[in-house]
């Protein structure tokens, strides 16, 4: 009887173990089918030209010159404005009011912030900056962005703050180190490589938005540095290329995907790279 009740339990764990691997393989197929996918129309167009042209008409010659830089200037600006709010907020919440009523309740927005869709973000600023100043521009399109990237950093500067130990803080304050010298000089050292993550993290997650640009920096078709004017962008240029009809514009939006997945993959191995180390530590 025993042998038996042992018999079913491995034929079970066989056949569990048959089913995970069976829809992990089910998963990867479709990721490595759309990879490819984007990898083969999206090569076919990169050139030199992609990098030194503007977005062109219908059916002529240009590249995404413009939708690149606007994107660079975007999410830079967006990333620079947001990550000081997120950090001292998640500052505040893991150091200061750990245990207050009030940071239960910023952590409480932060998760419905964090997970709000992003067109709700873009409609928000659309009434907030876009209306007042009777046009679309590249800084609503940066504001729409920095209201993204706060509640990713805010998390992670939280969570990588808590994970110091307590003698830390307290050997420096034995010391006789002030507390702001003990954040500065302890806790954020040793978190220092958490927070970067979570700053490559919502840089990641900020550069690929397209539905939040579509109410703000809305797009141009010509270069412009211009933060007072409508701005292009890659998401943009893509969602607006893609669907039509013209040989040219469906190829850069391929290319112009291809770029976005490259840069994301790029930030997300570099983020858990920088993750490894800080649990090796």
């Amino acid at each position: 009887m025993i042998v038996n009740g042992y018999s079913r339990r491995k034929t079970r764990n066989a056949v569990m173990m048959g089913l995970c691997w069976a829809a992990a393989i089910f998963g990867l197929s479709w990721l490595l089918l759309i990879l490819g996918a984007l990898v083969w129309n999206g090569i076919a167009g990169l050139n030199l030209s992609v990098f030194t042209e503007v977005t062109p008409g219908p059916n002529s010659e240009g590249g995404l010159k413009n939708a690149i830089v606007g994107s660079l200037i975007l999410t830079g600006l967006g990333v620079a404005i947001g990550t000081p709010i997120g950090m001292l907020a998640g500052t505040y919440m893991a150091e200061y009011g750990r245990h207050s009523r009030i940071t239960n309740y910023i952590r409480f927005v932060n998760d419905i912030l964090l997970s709000a869709p992003s067109i709700i973000i873009g409609l928000f600023i659309y009434q907030v900056v876009v209306v007042p100043m009777s046009n679309f521009s590249a800084l609503a399109g940066a504001l729409a962005l920095a209201v993204i990237v706060i509640p990713v950093v805010v998390r992670t500067t939280e969570d990588m703050l808590l994970l110091v130990p307590l003698p830390l803080r307290e050997a420096a304050a034995a010391l006789g180190l002030p507390r702001s010298h003990v954040l500065l000089k302890v806790s954020y050292r040793a978190a220092r490589a958490g927070l970067i993550t979570g700053v490559l993290l919502a840089v990641a997650r900020a550069s690929g938005e397209t539905a939040p640009l579509l109410f703000t920096a809305l797009s141009s078709q010509f270069f412009s540095l211009d933060l007072f004017k409508p701005m292009a962008s890659l998401p943009v240029i893509i969602n607006n290329f893609a669907g039509k009809g013209y040989a040219n514009w469906q190829q850069l939006a391929w290319t112009g995907a291809l770029l976005i997945t490259l840069s994301v993959l790029t930030l997300s191995i570099a983020a858990r790279i920088l993750s490894a180390q800080r649990t090796q530590k």
